[in-house]
């Protein structure tokens, strides 16, 4: 299929393609076309409608004597006195200003016919692309990448040479539409022999990918064909086609070959599968489970300090809470957090053993991604994939140490059952201290004696004493029921809120960089399969 972009449009896709591509795709392939899309744009701003033919042969394929006759003069040198061609020479058809055009292509020697029945048209005589010397076929090498339309003139009975066919047609097989093809000298073979020479040719051009190309059967020694090739080059000229022709052949040859440079289909960014794994092996590897185990066990030390019987209570408070040894903010409010909030937090340094899980889940996750990617692409994936992995320990105990676990948020409950243990208790001491002023009498003090009423039997400071203790254990048995189970869910979410921190890091630090290197590949990618057409 053939690209419906405009010659701009290719070009600036192109352009994408080449900035996608770069640190990714070799530079040997890139700079090819940099170069196509750097003398394109130059080339649109000369003599645009001035179409550029250059003849192109090997030596004594008749390029010269072709050259005169299309151009009814004798410049071009040719005979056993100079048998190739040492430097380019043009000639100009028409009132076209060509100077800069020229000097853009190099051309040192110029020539022009004005008023002449081809117009807006140059014509190029190269050097002999089978030269012994090397700066001839350097140029010819050099004008055919710049130059609108090729000639190629060749011998009738050399038309399959391997030198032309392999280092130029082969390679240029999507230039055919700006190709043209002579078949020189053909007044030198039988009448009956020309069709079937043309159709070999043709037959071969085929098999290398060209096709619908004009071959001209002519003799320029003879005249024979001579005015049906000028005719021909008077429709190129006229139609004004050829420089965005071979423009977008130039890009299609580009797109062509960075094409084994992307993958066949389009890259999916990562899986949630994958992500959730690389979550997990964060998660572990930052402490997360320690850190909802410290939570537990703070609220349940809390819980059982605040609801529980006072003097165990009291005993209780002489041990540290777990969560302070890991400097997590207990604070309500995030925005003032305490001053160990943001310090290291030593969840859990970064050990050999999490930290190994860790470089294996970010093998895997990359290794995932790569799969159908080429190398190059697969680097850059792997890069992307640790571009934070020294400061990533860092960032994570950031995110852990400032997160706000909202632990003085206390159940009001709570301060209801420690009132109640308080009331309890008071009855209890009270009990005691009447039972024990009762039991020691009036003579002990030099007291009255304490009344002792009853209720029923008992008497009441027994009942206070026994129901306070009794009263006060149970209601701490069951205050500690509710912590618990309060505790549990605490740490669960707890372990939410910290996994959620965890994956935001994540997906910063790590999950974005790869989604963005594989939607990086999958622009290169749309982009080549426009320029291809599909």
């Amino acid at each position: 299929m053939t690209s419906t972009l405009t010659v701009p449009q290719s070009l600036s896709t192109l352009q994408t393609v080449i900035d996608a591509c770069r640190g990714r795709v070799e530079d040997a392939l890139l700079d090819p076309a940099q170069a196509i899309v750097n003398r394109a744009g130059r080339r649109l701003t000369l003599a645009g409608d001035t179409t550029v033919v250059a003849i192109a042969g090997a030596t004594g394929a008749g390029k010269s004597s072709l050259f005169n006759a299309l151009s009814r003069t004798a410049l071009a040198e040719t005979g056993v006195r100079r048998p190739t061609t040492s430097q380019a020479m043009s000639m100009t058809f028409g009132q076209a200003q060509t100077g800069d055009l020229l000097t853009w292509l190099s051309v040192p020697r110029r020539h022009s016919v004005p008023g002449h029945d081809l117009s807006d048209l140059v014509l190029i005589d190269l050097p002999d692309y089978d030269s012994t010397v090397q700066r001839h076929r350097d140029e010819v090498d050099r004008l055919i990448e710049l130059v609108d339309v090729i000639l190629w003139v060749v011998d009738p009975q050399k038309y399959a040479d391997a030198a032309l066919h392999d280092r130029y047609l082969i390679p240029m097989a999507s230039h055919a539409e700006v190709m043209i093809f002579v078949l020189n000298q053909i007044d030198r073979v039988r009448p009956e022999q020309i069709d079937r020479i043309r159709g070999d040719l043709a037959h071969l051009l085929a098999s290398e990918g060209i096709t619908g190309v004009d071959i001209h059967a002519v003799s320029a020694a003879t005249g024979q064909g001579v005015d049906q090739l000028r005719r021909a080059l008077r429709d190129v000229a006229g139609r004004k086609q050829m420089v965005a022709k071979r423009l977008v052949a130039d890009v299609t040859a580009a797109a062509r070959q960075l094409q084994e440079s992307v993958a066949l289909g389009p890259v999916r960014e990562l899986s949630s599968q994958s992500v959730e794994r690389l979550d997990a092996a964060i998660a572990e590897a930052a402490g997360v489970d320690e850190v909802t185990t410290a939570v537990e066990a703070s609220w349940r030390y809390r819980g059982q300090v605040a609801t529980g019987w006072p003097i165990l209570a009291w005993l209780r408070r002489l041990r540290p809470d777990p969560l302070r040894r890991l400097h997590l903010t207990s604070g309500a409010d995030p925005r003032n957090p305490a001053p160990t909030d943001v310090s290291h937090t030593s969840v859990r340094a970064w050990q050999t053993v999490p930290a190994a899980r860790v470089d294996t889940a970010l093998r895997t996750l990359a290794d995932e991604s790569v799969q159908q990617l080429p190398r190059g692409w697969q680097q850059a994936v792997q890069r992307a994939a640790r571009s934070q992995e020294e400061t990533l320990p860092d960032q994570l105990d950031h995110a852990i140490g400032s997160a706000n676990l909202e632990l003085d948020r206390k159940p009001g409950w709570w301060s209801l059952v420690k009132w109640l243990q308080i009331l309890l208790f008071i009855c209890f001491v009270g009990g005691l201290v009447w039972l024990i002023l009762g039991a020691l009498g009036r003579g002990f003090f030099g007291l009255p004696a304490t009344p002792n009423p009853t209720l029923g039997s008992i008497p009441v400071a027994t009942l206070f004493v026994f129901g306070g203790l009794i009263l006060g254990v149970i209601l701490a048995l069951v205050a500690r029921a509710g912590v618990l189970a309060q505790a549990k869910a605490k740490g669960v979410a707890t372990a939410r809120l910290l996994r959620s921190a965890i994956t935001k890091v994540t997906q910063g630090a790590i999950v974005a960089p790869v989604n963005a290197e594989l939607q990086r590949h999958n622009e290169a990618r749309q982009g080549i399969t426009l320029l291809l057409g599909r």
